[in-house]
């Protein structure tokens, strides 16, 4: 499939809500579970991406469109969430990443992006050369494996508790 802004942003916009319907109210055993060592639960997961709301696709949209590849990205922190998000509820969680994906939708409906914009080149600081259309990509993808990965770790609270049917739980192998 080809990429089409639009159809990007119609997954976007239903990751708050997916997460929401997922999350919200669950208690805390399923919330701040992990698979393990220095796994992510799923407070530490929405925190990611509330963090990468704040810090990523839209400032690295704007220096694309700006200065193109002629100045770089910002590394970003993909650990950020752990001491950012100390005494926080999931319901908090939650709701700030609602708003902050809700304004950066706006921005980037504001920007009036185009197919042609796509090809525009930025450069990543391990990547190197990049489109702005693999950035608006990857977001969506980042949104898709992040949801999966969240599911992934709940379903994994009950790994030993399926007994025999573990052969057959694809999410569990």
């Amino acid at each position: 499939m080809r990429f089409e802004l639009a159809q990007a942003l119609d997954i976007l916009s239903r990751t708050p809500a997916t997460l929401d319907t997922l999350l919200h109210g669950l208690p805390e055993a399923w919330i701040h579970s992990n698979e393990g060592g220095e796994t992510w639960s799923p407070f530490d997961i929405v925190g990611h991406l509330a963090h990468g709301e704040e810090t990523d696709w839209i400032a690295r949209t704007k220096i694309i469109l700006e200065h193109g590849d002629s100045v770089g990205f910002d590394p970003f922190d993909r650990f950020a969430q752990f001491e950012k998000n100390k005494g926080k509820t999931i319901e908090e969680l939650l709701d700030e990443f609602a708003a902050l994906r809700r304004k950066n939708l706006d921005t980037i409906k504001k920007m009036n992006l185009g197919e042609s914009d796509m090809p525009l080149k930025g450069r990543h600081p391990h990547l190197g050369g990049v489109t702005l259309g693999q950035l608006l990509s990857s977001w969506v993808v980042h949104d898709l494996g992040h949801i999966g990965q969240i599911v992934r770790v709940m379903a994994r609270q009950y790994s030993s508790e399926v007994g025999p049917w573990k052969a057959y739980l694809r999410v569990l192998q």
